[in-house]
């Protein structure tokens, strides 16, 4: 079968493996990306669930936080002398701005009023140029934490503890959670996971009759890792995040969190 070098080097990106494996795994998977992925995890090849969120691009996270209403947002480009470049950071600040100032709030309407703003950009550099997306929380309560302008966080929380909310919000730029919390995560999701566990003991040669249990607690390791209340505190490993939660009375509804090329 020939697979598309287009898909072997997004594979490649994704997963940090290498060409041969990378193009192995597609034609078992008949050229399905997703498909692909999963057989690396099932081989051993990506241990890190993380690990595959990973797509290498250039670009910034801008924030904008006011009153009731709060924006994030990546801008990519192809270099990093564009992403570090000040006309550029400029442009992110100008595109949060035409947001707040004209209502917007799906990405599709973003692009096409910061149109003109982002071919004016393209022209100067002489590279592409684009919003990949767009996020807003409306409310009062929004604590943002922006790190060198590649991971952005928006949490929108109560508390009367705010440096509690910023090390919340730093602990999810940190830890990358998928979901708040255990409930959260779709069954399928669970079912999948626990599918690629099961195949990966079934290989391994262990005691059929201790296969329940271990698959229990790799899910339980897995569940742990994606949901943020579950999560080890960074700035406490003795405590998960639901401790923290709850010792400071933190009321914590939604958060959203981008960083550049995931």
């Amino acid at each position: 079968m020939c697979i598309n070098t287009k898909v072997v080097k997004e594979l490649r990106l994704r997963s940090g493996i290498g060409i041969m494996e990378c193009k192995k795994a597609l034609v078992a998977a008949n050229g399905d990306l997703e498909k692909a992925i999963i057989i690396l995890k099932k081989n051993g090849y990506i241990k890190a669930e993380n690990k595959f969120k990973n797509l290498a691009t250039k670009g910034i996270i801008a924030l904008c936080v006011k009153k009731n209403i709060s924006y994030i947002l990546e801008l990519n480009c192809e270099t990093d002398f564009v992403e570090k470049n000040l006309d550029f950071l400029q442009l992110g600040k100008e595109i949060l701005f035409i947001a707040h100032t004209n209502q917007i709030n799906n990405l599709s309407d973003l692009q096409t009023i910061s149109q003109e703003k982002i071919v004016s950009c393209i022209a100067r550099f002489n590279e592409n140029i684009f919003i990949r997306r767009f996020g807003i929380l409306h409310d009062v309560n929004i604590t943002s934490y922006l790190h060198r302008n590649k991971i952005g966080v928006l949490l929108q929380a109560y508390s009367k503890n705010k440096m509690i909310l910023k090390n919340i919000a730093m602990h999810i730029a940190s830890q990358n959670p998928d979901y708040l919390e255990r409930h959260a995560i779709p069954s399928e999701i669970l079912e999948k996971e626990k599918q690629i566990q099961l195949e990966i003991i079934l290989n391994s040669g262990k005691p059929k009759n201790i296969l329940n249990k271990i698959v229990e607690g790799k899910i339980e390791k897995f569940v742990n890792s994606i949901c943020l209340l579950e999560q080890s505190f960074i700035f406490d490993a003795t405590k998960k995040v639901k401790d923290i939660i709850h010792e400071n009375n933190v009321k914590v509804l939604k958060f959203i969190r981008f960083a550049v090329g995931q």
